[in-house]
């Protein structure tokens, strides 16, 4: 029987202690700080819950964001207005717990976090991410996810390339 997910907003009632994705900063981050960026507005975090044993599987966060138009790569940047910034929506930290590596977690949270954005009522050209190291940029690489100019672990997928990849069309 495969392990099935519901991802779902962080509540007080999910238990966070023993989430462990094997970097001890997101694992700190998700154990004793999300609860405080929630409660400051500064993201939202939402959870993959295992519906078998009700353990946390993994978790993503969203914040609103912005990019000088000046780190975007040329190719993207000479599309857009001149606007100092680009308006945007940062997945701040993603992680899976160990336990549950090789299931595809990892991208279905990414798919998740991707389609929240791109099918949110608010302006936002861009989703940003910001991976913690170089494994972490290349799984968004291979996602479609650009490297900013100035900022290589700061990675751009614009909000429009990502509703014709939900929706099946080419971009």
């Amino acid at each position: 029987m495969s392990v099935r997910f519901a991802i779902e907003a962080l509540t007080k009632a999910h238990q966070r202690k023993t989430f462990s994705c094997g970097n001890e900063r997101i694992d700190h981050y998700f154990r004793e700080a999300v609860t405080q960026d929630i409660k400051r507005r500064y993201a939202t975090c939402f959870v993959a819950r295992d519906l078998e044993t009700d353990r946390i599987a993994g978790f993503y966060t969203l914040s609103s964001s912005n990019v000088p138009l000046m780190a975007v790569p040329e190719a993207l940047a000479s599309r857009l207005p001149r606007y100092p910034t680009v308006p945007a929506v940062l997945i701040g930290w993603l992680g899976r717990d160990q336990s549950y590596a090789g299931l595809g977690l990892g991208e279905a949270l990414l798919f998740d976090a991707i389609r929240t954005v791109a099918e949110a009522p608010i302006g936002a050209h861009a989703i940003f991410a910001d991976a913690i190291d170089e494994k972490a940029a290349a799984f968004y690489a291979a996602f479609g996810f650009a490297a900013l100019t100035d900022r290589p672990h700061t990675l751009y997928l614009p909000v429009a390339t990502a509703q014709h990849l939900l929706s099946g069309e080419t971009p």
